[in-house]
């Protein structure tokens, strides 16, 4: 499988480091993802976490509108003002940095959110309003949890 899917819960150790779930690693090890691009969401209080070619990504599309339009700028200001790169440790962890716990208020343990071609790590609580809150926006029952 070479998709980011479901959701795990971890606890960050003394040292500020959490495991990524073993079903992620191996996605970023299928695709040879060595560096994670990490950068906040636009739309949750999120890290979305992906290869470069996620960068890529949004680079192409700032590239195909004007570069001194407002979009370009907006857009460069949240993917490179947003973002940095980040390395997973020899045993698969994470430093959850305070440009994590800044924006997401993470504090002791972080919810690793699968979402196809990335993932994103969010503080448990939030995760599981935001994704109550999706399904009660579509209409559909349960309580949103996994």
């Amino acid at each position: 499988m070479n998709r980011f899917l479901s959701n795990a819960t971890n606890r960050i150790d003394a040292k500020g480091r959490v495991s990524v779930p073993a079903a992620f690693r191996a996605v970023l090890a299928v695709r040879e993802i060595q560096e994670l691009y990490c950068f906040q969401d636009f739309t949750f209080p999120a890290i979305s976490v992906g290869g470069p070619d996620l960068l890529e990504r949004y680079e192409r599309q700032i590239s195909e509108v004007d570069p001194f339009s407002p979009v370009a700028n907006e857009m460069s200001l949240l993917i490179h003002g947003g973002g940095v790169f980040m390395r997973l440790d020899s045993e698969g962890r994470l430093m959850v940095t305070d440009f994590i716990r800044d924006f997401t208020g993470i504090t002791s343990e972080v919810t690793f959110v699968g979402r196809s071609d990335h993932f994103q790590v969010w503080q448990p609580q939030a995760f599981h309003e935001a994704q109550a809150a999706a399904r009660k926006g579509l209409g559909l029952r349960g309580s949103g949890s996994s």
